[in-house]
């Protein structure tokens, strides 16, 4: 049998629901060779992570999703094998987005109460151990009170952007994320391509990613159907990039979605791995 790897999920300490300990335990069980640990713009959960690998047969990749942004567009920028004595660069290079974030959930929770949903800060923000909630909180805590039958529900009738109650954080830009993770000898990928961008919009984005150090794009994601794949491919070897790939699991926020398989037809060779870590500079842990 092939070897694979997952080189895109989350843990409870972005928005995922297990710990870093329990995902290293279920890639086992998943027959997965490597995993990279990938929470949203923070690096709290790599020491658990790291030190559940020693003990196991998966190898693990400490790495971060940064949220940036492009011309308007929300595109998010994978880092993998920030060595641990950049952990505490990553928080620093995010805490102004955080303070960001902090204020966009303020004036989420606000609107939701003025418009009857009572909700509070302190339910949604202790649904996480990250430093900041996001809507998927807000989606469980809206669930758990009966105002929606489900997450997507809760998304599609109040808090995707548009819906008159979530106001977007400024974010970083994606080319500042892609030179920040360059900086530190880190591999950068632009994760689900095609879903944040269209395919013209590939073609002006990633000449300057390209330039600025981006080593990959996400051709293997749990919801690129095959014609998606191929464009991707596609655009990985027009650009000269290497290609990465991952489950995005994030545990029962998005049921249906297995680490390692995504919905059951996905599967990234561990040569992917491979190519990821040879874009590094000097990488041990």
């Amino acid at each position: 049998m092939k070897k694979r790897c997952d080189l895109h999920c989350h843990s409870n300490f972005s928005d995922g629901t297990l710990t870093p300990t329990e995902l290293v335990k279920l890639a086992e069980k998943q027959g997965i060779s490597a995993l990279a640990l990938t929470d949203h713009n923070t690096s709290h959960g790599l020491r658990e992570f790291m030190e559940a690998g020693k003990n196991s047969s998966v190898i693990t990749i400490p790495g971060c999703e940064f949220s940036t942004e492009w011309r308007g567009k929300e595109i998010h920028i994978v880092g993998l094998f920030f060595m641990e004595k950049y952990w505490k660069e990553v928080e620093d290079f995010v805490e102004l987005m955080h303070m960001a974030k902090r204020n966009s959930n303020i004036r989420l929770i606000e609107s939701l109460n003025k418009a009857g949903y009572e909700v509070t800060y302190e339910e949604a923000n202790a649904l996480t151990d990250a430093d900041d909630f996001n809507r998927t909180h807000v989606a469980r805590v809206l669930l758990a009170k009966g105002y929606v039958s489900s997450v997507s529900e809760a998304f599609d009738k109040l808090l995707k952007e548009g819906k008159g109650f979530y106001t977007p954080a400024k974010k970083i830009t994606s080319i500042a994320a892609i030179r920040f993770i360059k900086t530190f000898g880190a591999t950068a990928i632009m994760a689900h391509p095609l879903l944040n961008l269209t395919y013209n919009e590939m073609n002006e984005f990633l000449p300057e990613a390209k330039e600025s150090g981006l080593d990959a794009i996400e051709t293997r994601y749990t919801e690129f159907d095959e014609e998606m794949t191929q464009t991707a491919i596609s655009l990985a070897d027009s650009f000269g990039l290497k290609q990465s790939g991952g489950s995005d699991f994030h545990g029962t926020t998005k049921p249906g979605i297995q680490l390692g398989s995504g919905r059951g037809n996905l599967f990234v060779p561990y040569e992917f791995y491979e190519d990821m870590l040879s874009c590094t500079r000097n990488y041990s842990e």
